[in-house]
């Protein structure tokens, strides 16, 4: 037997209107906040009574007919591959971005082309874009959203971005924290985790050229070491970097770090004795593991801060820059 109709009456906004007793002009005002609307106190609260009591939620393609664009703020899905520390700070971004009145979307396009992932960002005429890192925010990227209505393009990047408002964070520095400690503990042999895994050479390709930058001026060797994030990669490895005779290992971050650490120990091979080896993101993970894991801290900005540069930027067109991002070694048994 097929399922009954839902016979349920759609609401509208002109039952709030009739139900507050006012105008549906009046309705919209208040619901969708409209800046420029002189409306009373105690009328916005009856409008917002009548819309909760009836169920009524306001129509959010219309109201974005209206201004132009959504209230959306589009995040690159490149976002969901950079690891704990960084889904940890961008679920915090989202909470503050909410409380601003935005909804927050993970955009599953994975284009490598920047135009062809500019487009299909700005097919949902967001108020903002906020990438971290992504390599495809080039200038063109950012002029093609920036046409299309949107009103704050922010992104990560090593220096400032045509157009974008650019938070400033130059990956090498990650590479050259964790080999200067490296070289300061007296090891020269040093290995460069790789993670093959897709998203990710925008962060590991720049580490290793820290980590390369600082070998050349130490006296250092550097290995790259592909890897895929798994026990039976980790074990290859492990045995890898006794044949190559490496004295120690850049793990890329903490949890490729502590895996790499588990299959050495498993294999007999001591660590920090006989192979060093250091992480980055400084997750509680590392304070977890045995031995603990020497690691490299991001200083990053607040989530809140970030939010309100995104609300300045969407509303106003300009914000006050935030300081850069930047990285410190965090000392522990693993080195």
């Amino acid at each position: 037997m097929s399922p009954e109709p839902n016979s349920a009456p759609q609401i509208t906004s002109a039952d709030v209107a009739r139900l507050a007793g006012v105008s549906r002009a009046t309705v919209s005002f208040v619901l969708n906040a409209t800046p420029s609307a002189r409306i009373s106190e105690a009328t916005k609260a009856k409008v917002r009574a009548a819309a909760e009591e009836l169920g009524y939620v306001p129509h959010a393609a219309a109201a974005s007919l209206r201004a132009g664009r959504t209230d959306l703020v589009v995040l690159p899905a490149s976002v969901s591959a950079m690891g704990r520390l960084f889904s940890d700070w961008v679920d915090e971004l989202e909470s503050a971005l909410g409380g601003r009145g935005y909804t927050v979307v993970l955009h599953g396009d994975r284009s490598a082309d920047p135009l062809t992932a500019a487009r299909a960002w700005a097919r949902l005429r967001p108020a903002a874009v906020v990438s971290m890192g992504d390599e495809r925010m080039t200038p063109e990227a950012v002029r093609i959203l920036l046409q299309a209505g949107t009103k704050a393009v922010v992104t990560v990047a090593p220096a400032p971005v045509t157009g974008a408002y650019t938070l400033i964070g130059d990956q090498t520095g990650v590479g050259i924290a964790a080999t200067e400690h490296l070289v300061e503990r007296g090891r020269t042999r040093i290995g460069v985790v790789m993670p093959v895994e897709r998203g990710l050479s925008a962060f590991s390709e720049p580490r290793l050229a820290g980590a390369k930058r600082v070998a050349a001026e130490r006296g250092a060797e550097i290995t790259p070491l592909p890897m895929r994030y798994s026990d039976e990669a980790a074990a290859a490895l492990a045995t890898l970097c006794r044949e190559l005779g490496l004295d120690a290992v850049f793990g890329y971050n903490d949890e490729y770090a502590a895996l790499l650490s588990a299959a050495l120990a498993d294999r007999g091979t001591a660590v920090p004795e006989e192979i060093a080896v250091v992480g980055a993101d400084d997750l509680l993970l590392a304070r977890v593991v045995r031995p603990r894991l020497t690691s490299v801290r991001y200083h990053l900005p607040g989530a809140g801060e970030l939010a309100d540069a995104v609300d300045r930027l969407v509303r106003d067109g300009a914000a006050a820059p935030l300081p850069d991002i930047w990285f410190e070694t965090v000392p522990r048994q693993s080195s």
